[in-house]
């Protein structure tokens, strides 16, 4: 059984930084892809970013490139989302996800794991 869990939400100013955890236990993710995800009420899920684990590829979202950046600690089975210059409208439930293929897909119908979600607000 996998699990993913996320860690790290929270209430910022617009401008401040946080960084979001995932811990993923119940098997090793030398392979493989993880993605972080988010959604605002009302709207539906997005992509934020994605890394390949071999070779360390990355992928982002438009309205996140430049602010966010996305990590990874194969030793720990730990990817991180450092999000900075922080906006109103990145406010959402931030999703950890992962798939066992090596692309780097947006679309969250191809990812096969998902964590509870944390909480993001960024007051104005």
């Amino acid at each position: 059984q996998v699990q993913l869990v996320e860690s790290g939400g929270g209430l910022v100013q617009a401008g401040g930084s946080l960084r979001l955890s995932c811990a993923a236990s119940g098997r090793t993710f030398s392979t493989g892809v993880m993605g972080w995800f988010r959604q605002a009420p009302g709207k539906e899920r997005e992509f934020v970013a994605a890394i390949r684990w071999r070779g360390g590829f990355t992928k982002y979202a438009d309205s996140v490139k430049g602010r966010f950046t996305i990590s990874g600690d194969n030793a720990k089975n730990t990817v991180y989302l450092q999000m900075n210059s922080l906006k109103p409208e990145d406010t959402a439930v931030y999703y950890c996800a992962a798939n066992m293929t090596i692309v780097l897909h947006t679309s969250p119908n191809e990812y096969d794991y998902w964590g509870q979600g944390t909480q993001v607000t960024v007051s104005s």
